[in-house]
């Protein structure tokens, strides 16, 4: 089961006792910090819960499934996601 924006959205609201219009002005402010910082290289850490790092991949060589072919992949970035302690220990909790 998934939970989209808008449902997580009226969840919090109805939880914090605000307008789900605040929620979702504070949502995008959370995300363009994330976006900015991580895109930066500045790893975005909330204890217990979440760490956010932009993570580097060099150059590699790969082969194109179709023609067999070996290509060269340009080195680039990917984005690590870690679970802290408190939100691992919800899950296992969870049957």
């Amino acid at each position: 089961m998934a939970k989209n924006r808008s449902e997580l959205v009226a969840e919090v609201a109805g939880k914090a006792g605000t307008s789900q219009a605040a929620v979702n002005s504070v949502l995008d402010a959370l995300f363009e910090v994330f976006e900015t910082s991580v895109a930066a290289g500045e790893k975005i850490t909330i204890p217990g819960w979440l760490a956010v790092e932009r993570t580097d991949r060099a150059a590699r060589t790969g082969r194109n499934p179709q023609t067999g072919e070996t290509i060269q992949i340009a080195a680039g970035h990917s984005v690590k996601l870690t679970a802290g302690s408190k939100l691992k220990a919800a899950v296992s909790n969870k049957n």
